[in-house]
């Protein structure tokens, strides 16, 4: 079976982890996350590192060096204009360094993790994209729960992600994650089992014709 490229995304408190978790330990899929590629890719003495620094000056800077976590973090929450100058730089880094991490895996199975996966322009990586779902009201409950986010805080970053409608437009495939972490797995259950099923085909119909054409 060829290389099956899988991208993860959904809203924040949606529960992402659950399922690479499943795909991870079940399936044995390979885990790109891409913040953590981001996070790599912004370490001193990087290009990333040095362009940023450039454009948003060192005050961003802790002692150390590194990029200040709140600083940036906060910078970025309230000003769409950081925001876009910080992705231009970063997002086709990091969509360079997963397309080369695709290419070197040894996995039949690969997940690409984003929160900003569509927005990001990872799709061309991906064989499929699936939206993990969970309600808002659950959302909410769960980053107070997890994160101890208030209500406020929770609704102001939810309401700056893509909508509910928007993930549905781009994405093959729903996974509900509402509910229990079995009822999860029967969701990638048979999603795996389709997949799989279609992939062989395609495996069995390029073998029937290559022997056709040696005939």
């Amino acid at each position: 079976m060829e290389k099956l490229v899988i991208g993860i995304t959904g809203g924040v408190g949606a529960g992402k982890s659950t399922v690479l978790n499943i795909l991870q330990k079940e399936y044995q899929a390979e885990i790109i996350l891409t913040d953590q590629v981001a996070h790599e890719l912004m370490q001193p003495g990087t290009s990333c590192y040095e362009e940023i620094v450039k454009v948003l000056g060192t005050e961003i800077l802790a002692e150390d060096g590194t990029f200040d976590k709140v600083k940036l973090g906060n910078l970025m929450f309230n000003d769409k204009n950081t925001v876009a100058m910080v992705n231009q730089i970063v997002h086709p880094a990091v969509r360079k360094e997963t397309a080369a991490r695709i290419e070197a895996s040894r996995k039949k199975l690969i997940v690409i993790e984003s929160a900003l996966l569509i927005e990001a322009n990872f799709k061309p990586l991906c064989d499929e994209i699936w939206y993990v779902y969970v309600s808002t009201q659950e959302r909410v409950k769960r980053l107070y729960e997890q994160r101890g986010y208030s209500e406020v805080k929770s609704y102001s970053i939810i309401y700056n992600q893509l909508s509910h409608e928007q993930f549905r437009r781009n994405c093959d495939r729903l996974v509900d994650n509402g509910a229990s972490r079995e009822y999860t797995r029967r969701q990638i259950r048979e999603f795996m089992k389709e997949i799989t099923e279609r992939m062989s085909g395609k495996e069995q119909i390029s073998e029937e014709e290559s022997g056709d054409g040696q005939a």
